[in-house]
């Protein structure tokens, strides 16, 4: 990479960290005003809502992306995508773990990645209830605000405690093998709404991992850089068109990743 891309992909990076932020803390105002505002559901799935506030902040995110990098595209879990064949992919969820959002609990978040030609090389996330911005970059390491951050010690499952989730895109059949066997090996999970914010703790060694049998990319792809960059170990997210059909996420430490991949049903890249 030439010391103009470089600097291409530093000033996104810096912008993303911004955006987040700002993004997120327009998403908070919705939050605290979360009784007022219009729900909808998608398609048939009763646990899939969109709210006004999803819609509103993926539009601020849009229209600022557009007017900073008018060459990039764009990919949207609201709007859908824009100029999908350009170099640089811009791939958002303006609100991870809506539910949540609407029923007044903590656990959501604004996650962003960036997809320079076919790779994930900037990952955000950012909680605006605690302030915290998950970030990196690839080669730069991963960040939590202004610390460096590192995926749990743990050397077994039983060291800690595993974050998983799971949709209605899936079957049980997908996902109790797995909760199965985390717990007939000492291990413990939790699981609270959002898949991206789980992703930036595991990341940061709160929790000693994250599985989900599917996730769509603009949940999937933050986590994946951050982990990354934490020093950690994760499926190839994008083999087999994961842009466009989303896939399974496994992310953890180098030392339980072959472990936790045992138990996984479906086949990972």
């Amino acid at each position: 990479m030439t010391t103009r891309e470089n600097d291409s992909l530093l000033a996104r990076y810096r912008f993303a960290c911004s955006l987040a932020e700002s993004g997120g803390k327009l998403a908070y105002g919705f939050y605290q005003q979360r009784d007022s505002l219009r729900v909808e559901h998608k398609g048939s799935d009763a646990q899939d809502v969109v709210s006004l506030a999803d819609r509103e902040v993926e539009s601020f995110v849009k229209s600022r992306i557009a007017e900073a990098f008018p060459e990039d595209g764009f990919l949207g879990e609201e709007s859908g995508t824009s100029d999908a064949h350009q170099r640089v992919l811009w791939v958002v969820d303006p609100i991870d773990g809506t539910s949540c959002f609407l029923n007044g609990l903590h656990t959501w978040c604004l996650s962003l990645a960036v997809v320079v030609d076919g790779e994930p090389v900037i990952g955000v996330v950012y909680d605006p209830n605690h302030q915290e911005l998950f970030h990196a970059l690839k080669g730069e390491g991963a960040w939590l605000n202004d610390r460096r951050i590192a995926p749990h010690p743990a050397e077994t499952v039983s060291g800690g405690v595993m974050g998983v989730g799971t949709s209605h895109r899936v079957t049980a059949a997908d996902f109790l093998p797995f909760l199965d066997q985390l717990l007939q090996h000492g291990g413990m999970f939790v699981r609270n709404g959002s898949g991206a914010l789980m992703s930036a703790w595991a990341a940061a060694g709160r929790l000693i991992g994250y599985y989900e049998p599917h996730m769509n990319p603009w949940d999937g792809l933050p986590g994946i850089v951050l982990m990354r960059e934490a020093g950690g170990a994760t499926n190839d997210y994008l083999a087999a068109d994961g842009i466009a059909q989303g896939n399974p996420v496994l992310l953890a430490s180098k030392t339980l990743y072959p472990q936790l991949k045992q138990w996984v049903v479906q086949p990972l890249n």
